[in-house]
């Protein structure tokens, strides 16, 4: 019998709805593992939250402040790994349910790492580089008591990129010496892997190879519609096209664009480094991000923000696989309905896995100061990925569970073992 959901209540007393279904997934796993309460007490909650003000000084002159969080789930498997969220709605909320999804990704893929998230409350766009700067180097300084190569190790997410981390590892450096592995996803030019700007999309696309072998179907069959053409969605809609897949449909913030017959990816890039709107593209029709979602397609990809798919449009979703490129983006409810209408989702932790598992690459060739080739970082990023995808497979259909399930079983089932060997129990 699966537990109520345990909310997590924070010290103002209120519901925190995404770490509350995060909880809610860990439950039902910790009963179908027989773990008992004291595991349970240790993986409920965070290890560490921390809240800082950030007051910058903006062009204009004005002074704001920002408020910016760093969560540390768990590290009983190592230093705590994790991006920086940059965001208006990156809330605490969001960061420690974030930070818990990245101890359940890391112990899946097998890192030697716990997992942690960071997050700053502002909108990146409509700030200066100048201003971005001046406030990642006031965020890392009032984190540094808490990060270091073998403690917590930062990386990019949603509105970071490599120069971001170039300005913590210079923000870090400045107290600590030169660090190079204090952050990963830098540049390559300041000790960055190569490989690592795509390799969350390449993950993605990835399971989507991986898919049409396991069903018997060519790529050029497969009709796929991208949500989001970030740096993950871009990148996998670009290796996807290359490999023949037809991708039907892309979007960005602002809106979308869907032909039937697949887009020429290559001609919709070119429409972006222009500064063109998904919208405006002239090759397809323009759509809105949610009739995206709902469009005739084989394979969907959400891979801009969570819960875009709930309660209030999963029964439109007509895709038969889901493959999440971004963190969350089904609901607990929505995910649990799709499931038993029989679509197939390949979940978050494992879909979107390789930007840690490529981070974790580039710690590694940080403390060995040591560049590896980028055909041995994609090569070892493809094994590990397929390891993992084909132990939730056989563990899923061992067991008749859906790849959420199994997921969860694998992680939850690791954590836990580390805990009790390290004695925390």
């Amino acid at each position: 019998m699966v537990r109520a959901t345990i909310p997590y209540i924070d010290s103002n007393g209120h519901h925190s709805s995404g770490y509350e279904e995060v909880v809610g997934q860990f439950e039902a796993t910790a009963d179908a593992l027989g773990l008992g309460e004291d595991v349970r007490l240790l993986l409920r909650k965070p290890y560490r939250e921390l809240h800082v003000e950030l007051p910058v000084r903006m062009d204009d002159g004005s002074v704001r402040t920002f408020s910016g969080y760093r969560v540390q789930h768990n590290g009983a498997r190592g230093p705590y790994k994790g991006g920086v969220r940059y965001h208006p709605e990156a809330d605490l909320d969001e960061v420690r349910t974030l930070a818990a999804l990245m101890t359940w990704k890391c112990a899946l893929m097998d890192l030697p790492f716990g997992g942690a998230k960071g997050g700053i409350q502002c909108d990146p766009a409509s700030m200066s580089t100048n201003e971005l700067n001046k406030l990642t180097r006031r965020y890392t300084s009032n984190i540094a008591h808490l990060i270091g190569i073998n403690r917590d190790i930062p990386a990019p997410d949603m509105g970071t990129n490599a120069q971001t981390m170039a300005w913590m590892m210079d923000a870090y450096g400045q107290i600590h010496g030169y660090t190079p592995g204090i952050v990963t996803g830098k540049p390559v030019a300041l000790g960055g892997s190569l490989g690592r700007e795509e390799a969350t999309g390449r993950g993605v696309f990835t399971m989507l190879e991986e898919l049409c072998r396991e069903l018997g179907r060519e790529p050029a069959s497969v009709r796929v519609a991208v949500q989001g053409f970030g740096n993950v969605g871009s990148w996998t809609a670009r290796l996807a096209a290359q490999a023949g897949f037809t991708i039907v449909a892309v979007s960005d913030l602002y809106g979308g664009t869907y032909r039937e017959a697949g887009l020429s990816i290559d001609l919709v890039l070119a429409h972006c480094r222009k500064g063109g709107r998904m919208g405006d593209y002239g090759g397809g029709a323009p759509i809105t991000n949610e009739e995206l979602l709902e469009l005739p397609c084989d394979v969907l990809v959400p891979a801009a923000t969570g819960d875009v798919i709930g309660d209030w449009n999963w029964n439109a979703v007509r895709a038969g696989i889901i493959v999440e490129g971004a963190n969350h983006p089904v609901s607990a409810s929505a995910d649990a309905a799709l499931a038993d209408r029989g679509v197939r989702i390949v979940p978050d932790i494992v879909a979107n896995a390789g930007g840690v598992i490529v981070s974790y690459f580039e710690w590694t060739q940080n403390i060995q100061q040591f560049r590896w080739p980028e055909e041995r970082v994609n090569s070892e990023l493809h094994t590990m990925l397929t390891k993992a995808y084909r132990a939730v497979c056989d563990l899923s259909n061992e067991h008749g569970i859906t790849m959420r399930q199994a997921a969860y079983r694998i992680a939850v089932g690791r954590v836990a073992d580390a805990i009790e060997l390290r004695g925390f129990v």
